[in-house]
């Protein structure tokens, strides 16, 4: 699993930093938060930290409702939903590849839903992630 690269920062990363750790996949960063906006009518972008311990992560949002969470890592970075019963169920009968299927089944649930982590290295990665926000969207 991969780790934050903003561990133990207690101020907010700037464009600089985030693109030195981010390295080789800053675009499909930036692809990703473009494409979201885009595709899901995000109308907020907010960093927050919960405390030292967990490092930076991005949050995208329309409206109120959050709708990914991004958290950059060194060469990397890891995409989080949280899904209500409603829309997990919808997204375990969308069509993945096996190892974003596997994640799925495997998702811990907390009290305000499922927690889908995956981690993004390459651009194949991105379809599945747009694929999970328009279903949080929609659920």
């Amino acid at each position: 699993m991969l780790e934050n690269a903003f561990i133990g920062k207690t101020t907010q990363p700037t464009q600089k930093e985030l693109v030195a750790e981010l390295g080789a996949t800053t675009n499909l960063w930036e692809d990703l938060v473009r494409g979201i906006t885009d595709d899901c009518g995000i109308t907020e972008q907010e960093w927050n930290s919960y405390s030292p311990k967990a490092g930076w992560a991005l949050r995208l949002k329309k409206k109120k409702r959050n709708i990914i969470y991004l958290s950059p890592c060194h060469e990397a970075f890891r995409v989080t939903f949280i899904f209500g019963d409603k829309a997990m169920n919808v997204v375990r009968g969308m069509k993945f590849p096996a190892k974003v299927r596997k994640v799925i089944e495997n998702a811990p649930h907390y009290p305000e839903g499922s927690g889908v982590r995956l981690d993004i290295k390459t651009a194949a990665d991105l379809k599945a992630i747009r694929e999970l926000a328009k279903a949080k969207i929609e659920n």
